[in-house]
């Protein structure tokens, strides 16, 4: 099949992670990116016509209802996102295959996650929302032929809220003369949101071995290392202030599973992926507001 006969259906389009997987794919694939009032996931009917309506080959499931410190409403999480995903699963048999993009947070977050291994995830029931979301929606996976999980742990890049995301947020004030702050330091693993593409471009022409993978770096990096790294490619001597002493928990996953499947996967470098990002914002300086930047939430 032609790669342009390919019909997928992208959700949650107009948000950082899938705003990069649209711009990417849109002249490779016939991607589909319908807004909330195009497509309303939480209802069922909705989701049954549009799939009657449209013939989709491929479900990159992207869209999530945030729970973060920046969330217009981060109430009733867990219903929400279970139910886009069960209203999306329930079309599993009129399509090949679905891409869901999952996150470390299926490891619990009250402990310290450090190099996760995919199955590790049932050791422990999150008690936040997203957490057990996520958990909850990988159990069902496990009994479905067509339905990969990618588990992200830390994206940066492009088009995130550099309001609250520590890189973007780091490089916009190296921009105007701020020091960066951390609350506290901690270990991420931390994933360039153009090496999420790939991967994505693999899964969407080959079946999964397995059912979940963590699509994390080889190695994750501390917020003081990243807040000198930005420093430095900034070439300006300000301030690093962190605001609570010694480390926090770690959060990074195991890659070992997604190497062995995609053998010439490689990843950019770190600092190489910061001056692209820190480029990218200086040639587009007029979009950041540098109130978002004074306080921190």
């Amino acid at each position: 099949m032609n790669k342009r006969d390919i019909n997928i259906l992208l959700t949650g389009g107009s948000g950082f992670i899938g705003r990069n997987i649209f711009e990417h794919f849109k002249s490779k694939y016939n991607v589909v990116a319908p807004t909330h009032s195009e497509l309303d996931l939480l209802d069922e009917d909705q989701v049954i016509n549009y799939f009657t309506k449209h013939g989709f080959n491929i479900v990159i499931h992207a869209a999530v209802k945030p729970g973060h410190r920046n969330a217009n409403d981060p109430t009733n999480l867990f219903y929400s996102n279970t139910r886009m995903y069960f209203n999306l699963a329930r079309q599993s048999e009129n399509i090949e295959k679905m891409i869901i993009l999952g996150s470390g947070a299926i490891y619990d977050t009250r402990n310290d996650i450090h190099k996760a291994m995919e199955d590790s995830y049932k050791n422990n029931l999150p008690a936040d929302e997203h957490g057990f979301c996520k958990y909850i929606c990988a159990r069902d996976t496990e009994r479905m032929d067509n339905i990969v999980e990618l588990r992200l742990f830390g994206v940066f890049g492009k088009y995130e809220d550099y309001a609250i995301r520590f890189i973007s947020n780091a490089i916009c004030k190296t921009l105007f003369d701020l020091p960066i702050t951390i609350k506290q330091n901690r270990r991420f693993d931390y994933l360039y949101i153009d090496n999420l593409m790939p991967v994505l471009d693999y899964f969407i022409s080959h079946d999964a071995k397995q059912k979940a993978y963590n699509v994390t770096p080889d190695k994750e990096i501390s917020l003081c290392e990243l807040a000198e790294l930005i420093r430095e490619i900034s070439g300006k001597d300000l301030p690093i202030i962190i605001s609570n002493p010694g480390m926090g928990k770690e959060y990074s996953g195991d890659n070992s599973l997604l190497l062995n499947e995609l053998k010439n996967l490689t990843f950019t470098p770190i600092r190489s992926a910061i001056e692209q990002l820190f480029s990218w914002y200086q040639d587009n300086i007029d979009m950041v507001n540098k109130a978002y930047l004074l306080y921190d939430k």
